[in-house]
């Protein structure tokens, strides 16, 4: 059975060294939205303007197949930072 790994970004990346095997990509998949739904409340009550929250499905390898984002846009031209409004 393939191996998958879970990374969650949140400013800094971290990766679950530990990997979990699936029976294939969508059993991966519905343990991750899974995972995902838990934390979501926890995640978006302390997300600040301007950031992102991630989480993606690695294979055997380190690449990412799926993601998962939680983006909090300020539309308000005068909060968002000056290197972000210029990209």
């Amino acid at each position: 059975m393939p191996i998958f790994f879970f990374s969650i970004r949140n400013g800094e990346q971290g990766v679950c060294n530990d990997g979990a095997e699936f029976r294939d990509r969508d059993a991966a998949w519905k343990q991750m939205t899974g995972a995902c739904s838990d934390m979501f409340a926890d995640v978006s009550r302390k997300l600040v303007e301007n950031a992102e929250w991630r989480m993606e499905l690695l294979d055997e390898s380190g690449k990412p197949v799926s993601r998962i984002r939680l983006v909090a846009e300020s539309l308000d031209q005068a909060r968002i930072p000056a290197t972000a409004s210029s990209e």
